[in-house]
């Protein structure tokens, strides 16, 4: 038989008392209840002043008068979410992590499988355990998963923020704290390097299974477009099968190759890294040089550099957008719950590395 509601915040309010403070986990485990459970009793008991949230943490409201509460479990351990597999997130929580050690704080790595809403689970486990805040970048490679995990992290109440995640404005958690990359000046940048060498004609090529790539593709359009030196330019996909948000037309899903030569393009500018170095294949495999024939720019600059003819690529500050992010946290860490400022959001602006895969264009169009 369930255990009425006025007994159980009776116990949940005894032992924090007891003991100063209590992890909302723990006193689950010993009530024998959902987290969540507790977690409403405890926003009732907040909200009548007799107990103190804290982040994932709740204390005696004794230690609102200057009396001293036990210390928060496991040192207020920070959980960062990154999907598996993702080169580029893994230098943004290795800038996490130096900032996070240096303040003192455990990183508790969750990493996400491939799986649609696998991220949530996780989330759920970080706060049973008792995570101080959030660190989040979720793979979100539809719309719809996006948007599927709105309600669950605007309910979050410990401090998150989100790494190179940007909700559109009006939805739930247009009002969460983010951190990212400022990707059209990134395409700004690429552009302009191209045009800058004589290039009238570009091909982009995005995937559209992440957040990053259709801010991309947007970008790319209303970049070229408005452009006045760009004669012609065409959009695809870096691979058919990432086309997760399609159907899409022909023209969109053409092999790259095919594009360039019958858009007459002399230049590309890819997303990422990885695309860009197998069409530099591709087109040595059709007798098109790099950059002789055609000049590439890569997007990301992870392993742009390794090709045997290295890449001009387009370098998002990955690791800076980790070590802001972490700065953020633990900024709404030092707050107190009822009085967290303003929401921030902030953008860093990536840099361009020019290497040996663009030149001045001085060959016909492929």
């Amino acid at each position: 038989m369930r255990e009425p509601v006025g007994p159980r915040r009776q116990r949940i309010l005894a032992a924090v008392e007891s003991r100063g403070s209590a992890r909302v986990s723990d006193l689950a485990a010993e009530l024998q209840v959902s987290v969540v459970t507790v977690r409403r009793d405890v926003e009732e008991l907040a909200r009548e002043g007799r107990l103190r949230r804290g982040h994932g943490v709740v204390r005696s409201a004794l230690a609102a008068q200057g009396l001293p509460a036990a210390p928060a479990p496991d040192g207020g351990a920070v959980a960062v979410v990154v999907p598996e597999r993702h080169a580029y997130l893994y230098e943004s929580l290795h800038g996490a992590r130096s900032v996070l050690e240096a303040a003192g704080r455990r990183v508790a790595l969750h990493i996400a499988p491939r799986a649609s809403g696998a991220e949530r689970p996780l989330v759920e486990r970080a706060l049973a355990d008792g995570a101080a805040g959030l660190l989040l970048a979720p793979r979100w490679r539809t719309r719809a998963d996006e948007e599927g995990d709105y309600g669950h992290l605007a309910a979050l109440d410990v401090p998150a923020v989100l790494m190179e995640r940007r909700p559109p404005p009006g939805s739930a958690l247009h009002a969460m704290d983010s951190v990212r990359s400022d990707h059209a000046h990134g395409v700004h940048l690429a552009v302009q390097h191209l045009t800058g060498l004589g290039h009238r004609r570009i091909v982009f090529a995005t995937r559209d299974d992440s957040p990053t790539a259709r801010t991309l593709r947007a970008a790319c359009a209303r970049i070229a477009d408005a452009h006045p030196l760009i004669e012609k330019w065409a959009w695809t996909l870096c691979a058919p099968e990432a086309g997760h948000d399609g159907p899409y037309p022909a023209e969109e899903t053409a092999e790259l190759s095919a594009l360039l030569h019958g858009t007459g393009a002399t230049a590309a500018v890819l997303h990422g890294d990885v695309d860009a170095l197998m069409l530099v294949q591709r087109l040595a495999d059709n007798g098109v040089r790099v950059p002789e024939d055609c000049s590439v720019v890569a997007y990301d600059d992870v392993v742009a550099a390794l090709g045997t003819t290295p890449l001009t690529a387009v370098a998002p500050p990955k690791a800076e957008v980790g070590r802001v992010a972490a700065e953020l946290l633990l900024r709404r860490l030092d707050e107190s719950p009822g009085a967290w400022g303003p929401v921030r959001r902030i953008e860093l602006l990536p840099s361009l590395s020019v290497r040996g895969s663009t030149r001045a264009r001085t060959a016909a169009p492929i």
